[in-house]
């Protein structure tokens, strides 16, 4: 029985253009890196090289033996693939790298520019959630410099606008701006980001299915205006990708447990809207291809819905793969025809093949088509029902197929995806559907829009919650190698254990292991008191590039100093610590890498006072520690040098600025609040990201020693702007460098570090120790990271 199932050609997957698909895939991505002549060059050398291959295996230039000619037409079509796409990205790269534009943007020229909008403009939040600078993807048609010299041709761009009339704009609208040209962080096909410094001025009207969509957006939006900020902000998200409303917290659990896809328009969206229009057509007894037709109807009035930008055209295209299985009649000319849309995609959009929603996009369908039906038919063999099976298979398959991208792009590997997209299955669909009913029925029912979304809330209530949960469970993600070479890990190791299941015997030792692992370290992870340490006096969380320091209260309470650039990093930091009341929050400076992630601080917690430096600047980060202090109903005032805090273990004093310093280097840092702290005995300093100016000024205006500390945080995460007479005033035991991994800063400065060991400090890093910790031990003290001692200091 098994050989004749192995044998039905229905159950063989159909990998003709497979390599055709990959081979244009990953020549593109080569040429968004690469420039147009070496992707030319490339081009041209692979189809020389078809063509001589073709040639042999017609028997023109021998005769091939009947192996050879099975797998020579592969390496054929994968040649025409790279041929393909090389050639494709290098006609855009030439476009993009174009000499009048980069001379442009390498002058930082001061531009008028007329352009065509590309895509929704898209608000990137801070902490409170409050928009500050919108991001816009628009096509530049013509460029005036300020001494009237013109560019014409149309080129992409990145637009970064504060004025809030450009978030009204819809894609297709055209538009004028003036701003100033700067280079683009390269890797994709924007030849240029303007700093827009005003309003734009529009030409004409959007065209019209933008128009309707903007209605119904903004319809549904009304809709769910009355229902709670988590579900009145994530609905639609889930229907229309719009997630303007959605509050940032709720986003960090989505992004944790694995389920942040349900917050963007995908294949999934339009799977669950056509698959709705499918069951009517079949309760109507509707032939395949009456269903087809009425399902592209549907699909396209869903993309005008949700707007045709570049993703949602791409989702739209992965759904239509069923919807040519389904006309077909065919189940496995759904792969070819997967592998003919990224094919066709890729060459009209290169830039799609460095987008990482397209990538899982391709991953999650091939995973529900190659793994999904095979383990679904397993599950049901072994008695599962039928649906179960289906539920059970089809997001473990989605979710395998994108582990290794999701680890390669976050350093993590989610041990709680699978369990918390399975629980969620029974609500998107509904939630979704219903979603789409309010915002259909809200130009034309107002009241009807409103009700759908309030039954379309409940759903959506339950994903707040499954996410929720999800995101708090301890050990629910684990740390793994990032990029390339994290990706090629999980690949391999995914592919290893497809390949022992298949083995009975194999697949059962492999499942004893996986559970001998699982209930030997999760207990210790659970109950373990290694995290945090006892007796730390200190804590330097791993935040990335910012700073989040954390120093003991009490049991469950603790000074907080600085939040980081993320509400998730400071948050999970402070979970770690068990940390659930915050009597006093320090806002070093107003700078992003500092307050960014203020949002996590508040998270779940009480917060009860927040102090701040009297300079206040920039604007846009003493706006956002305002308004989370407003929300969370903390207190807040700007305290100068001399004030004094104390409570339980913590003594803090504030011990510069000394003066206002203007027309430094950086005046926003070197004004940072100067802390001096003793925490059990343990002198700690935390000088925030003051700079040489601002260290000077201490060690002229302070008392002798004052500045003296066991624990120096090191200011402006190792810059090189440090006075060696400051360090050298302060002589630490230990030094804690809070710094991103694989940052642009060239943080920390290897000079510093160097000085700092040479004068017997033990330097510790955020970005390679994680969180780092400073214990009293005895009359000394020592060092923890993770929970591993690694050393003593007296």
């Amino acid at each position: 029985m098994s050989a004749a199932r192995d044998s039905d050609p229905r159950e063989v997957p159909d990998l003709r253009l497979a390599g055709l698909a990959v081979a244009a895939w990953l020549a593109a991505l080569a040429g968004l890196h690469q420039s147009a002549a070496t992707m030319a060059t490339l081009a041209a050398g692979a189809a020389g090289l078809a063509v001589l291959l073709g040639l042999y295996l017609c028997g023109l230039l021998g005769r091939p033996a009947a192996p050879v000619r099975r797998y020579g037409w592969i390496a054929v079509a994968v040649l025409l693939g790279v041929v393909c796409g090389a050639a494709a990205t290098a006609a855009r790269v030439a476009v993009r790298d174009a000499a009048p534009v980069r001379a442009l943007v390498d002058e930082r020229a001061l531009v008028t520019v007329e352009l065509v909008v590309r895509d929704d403009p898209r608000p990137i939040r801070g902490a409170a959630g409050r928009p500050s600078t919108v991001l816009l993807r628009a096509d530049l048609v013509r460029l005036t410099d300020s001494a009237g010299r013109q560019v014409a041709g149309s080129v992409r761009g990145l637009v970064l606008a504060s004025d809030p009339a450009w978030r009204a704009l819809l894609p297709g609208q055209r538009a004028t701006a003036r701003g100033r040209l700067s280079a683009p962080r390269g890797g994709d096909l924007t030849a240029a980001v303007l700093s827009a410094n005003g309003p734009p001025t529009r030409h004409g009207v959007p065209p019209w299915p933008q128009r309707a969509a903007g209605a119904l957006r903004a319809g549904l939006q009304r809709a769910c205006e009355p229902l709670p900020d988590e579900q009145g902000g994530l609905l639609p998200g889930l229907v229309v990708g719009d997630t303007s409303r959605l509050p940032p917290t709720v986003e960090e659990d989505f992004r944790t447990t694995g389920m942040t896809h349900l917050n963007a328009v995908s294949g999934s969206n339009v799977a669950i809207v056509v698959g709705a229009v499918l069951l009517l057509a079949r309760w109507a007894r509707a032939g395949p291809w009456t269903a087809a037709v009425l399902c592209v109807a549907a699909l396209v009035g869903f993309v005008i819905l949700v707007r045709p930008s570049p993703s949602v055209v791409r989702a739209a295209a992965m759904g239509a793969i069923g919807l040519a299985a389904l006309a077909a009649g065919r189940p496995r000319a759904a792969l070819p025809a997967l592998a003919a849309a990224v094919t066709v995609l890729v060459l009209i959009d290169p830039d799609l093949a460095g987008d990482p929603g397209f990538t899982l996009s391709v991953c999650a369908t091939a995973g529900l088509l190659l793994l999904a039906p095979g383990w679904r038919d397993a599950l049901r063999r072994r008695g599962v029902p039928v649906g179960l099976a289906e539920a059970l298979a089809v997001p473990a398959a989605a979710q395998l197929a994108c582990g290794p991208v999701i680890a390669g792009l976050s350093g993590t590997v989610s041990l709680v995806a699978v369990p918390a997209n399975l629980l969620v299955v029974p609500a998107v669909a509904p939630a979704t559907v219903l979603g789409v009913i309010a915002a259909v029925a809200s130009p034309i029912w107002p009241a009807g829009a409103e009700f759908a979304a309030w039954l379309a809330s409940w759903p959506a209530w339950w994903l707040v919650v499954v996410a929720r949960q999800g995101a708090r469970l301890p050990g629910g993600t684990l740390p793994w190698p990032g990029g390339v070479t994290g990706a090629l890990l999980l690949t391999a190791v995914s592919v290893a254990l497809l390949l022992v299941a298949r083995r009975r015997a194999l697949r059962r030792l492999v499942a004893v292991c996986a559970a001998a692992v699982v209930l030997g370290t999760l207990p210790v992870r659970l109950l373990a008191a290694g995290w945090p340490p006892p007796g730390w006096v200190i804590v330097a969380c791993a935040v990335g590039q910012g700073d989040a320091v954390v120093l003991p209260v009490a049991a469950g309470r603790a000074v907080v100093v600085d939040a980081g650039p993320e509400p998730a990093g400071v948050d999970a930091c402070l979970r770690r610590l068990r940390v659930r009341e915050v009597p006093l929050l320090v806002v070093s400076h107003f700078h992003a890498d500092h307050v960014g992630g203020i949002a996590g601080v508040f998270r779940g917690r009480r917060v009860a006072d927040v102090v701040t430096p009297e300079w206040s600047e920039p604007p846009f980060g003493v706006s956002e520690v305002r308004a989370a202090a407003r929300t969370g109903g903390a207190g807040l005032r700007a305290v100068p040098a001399g004030w004094r805090w104390r409570a339980g273990g913590v003594e803090l004093t504030v011990i510069g600025p000394p003066y206002p310093l203007r027309g430094s280097r950086s005046d926003p840092n070197n004004n940072s609040l100067v802390l001096a702290a003793r925490v059990a005995g343990v002198r700690i300093l935390l000088p925030g990201d003051a700079e040489t100016e601002e260290q000077r000024a201490l060690l002229e205006a302070a008392p002798p020693g004052a500045v003296r500390a066991d624990v120096l945080k090191v200011a402006h995460h190792g810059s090189a702007y440090q006075d060696p007479e400051f360090l050298a005033a302060v002589r630490p035991a230990v030094a804690l460098v809070s710094v991103g991994v694989g940052n642009d800063y060239g943080h920390p400065n290897p000079g510093l570090l160097d000085r700092l060991g040479r004068a017997g400090a033990r330097v510790l890093r955020t970005d390679t120790d994680g969180d780092i910790a400073a214990v009293r031990d005895g009359p000394g003290l020592a060092v923890v990271t993770g929970g591993v001692p690694l050393g003593r200091h007296r």
